[in-house]
């Protein structure tokens, strides 16, 4: 990557799918843009904090340190990974999987027993920082590991427009992760033919 900015403007829309499925607004959380320009929502802590805060998976206050903001760009990377795979019909790389599946366990499954001293045992998950990342980790990796598994799984593509490097669930022959990509894609197109030489 050779250029990374925070914001992007205009907004890019979330492609097709990211808003059901958190797994590819994650995986489309680094955006590629022309000319070797990169945004990373999740490019420091508080971007992804915010990011987090927006789907629901950690308090505005959660306090999200740069070490879980690595962990979350992490799981970004295996999560694309296994969407690589997924697209282009090849085995998923087994550090990709590993990652997923110790994201998944690294949580309980159930509230805690807790115990007070004046009220007596009670139920709770509980959320320090690290705790917090630990459920959003595993939240996102079980949903990654649901659309991997889902008829929806036959409709997840990428973007068909150079260089964008988002994923999107497709919807008919459209293979375009938003407007803007499908206007450079036919722009591309009728440039190429507006350009090729004549055939004899």
């Amino acid at each position: 990557m050779r250029a990374t900015k925070e914001t992007v403007e205009p907004p890019i829309p979330p492609a097709p799918g990211a808003e059901q499925y958190p797994s590819l607004a994650l995986a489309n959380s680094v955006i590629a843009l022309p000319g070797g320009q990169f945004v990373d929502q999740l490019g420091t802590a508080a971007a992804a904090n915010e990011w987090l805060v927006e789907r629901d998976l950690a308090p505005v206050d959660a306090g999200m340190r740069e070490m879980c903001a690595a962990q979350l760009r992490a799981l970004r990377e295996q999560i694309r990974s296994l969407f690589d795979s997924r697209v282009a019909a090849l085995p998923a790389l087994p550090a990709a999987l590993n990652a997923v599946n110790d994201a998944l366990t690294r949580v309980p499954t159930a509230p805690l027993l807790q115990w007070d001293e004046k009220g007596g045992p009670y139920r709770a998950a509980p959320h320090p920082t690290t705790e917090i990342v630990d459920h959003a980790l595993a939240t996102l990796a079980a949903d990654a590991a649901d659309l991997l598994t889902s008829p929806d799984a036959e409709r997840l593509t990428a973007c068909g427009s150079p260089p964008c490097n988002r994923y999107l669930l497709r919807h008919g022959r459209r293979h375009w992760c938003s407007t803007r990509c499908g206007d450079r894609a036919r722009a591309a197109r009728a440039y190429a033919r507006r350009t090729q030489p004549p055939t004899d």
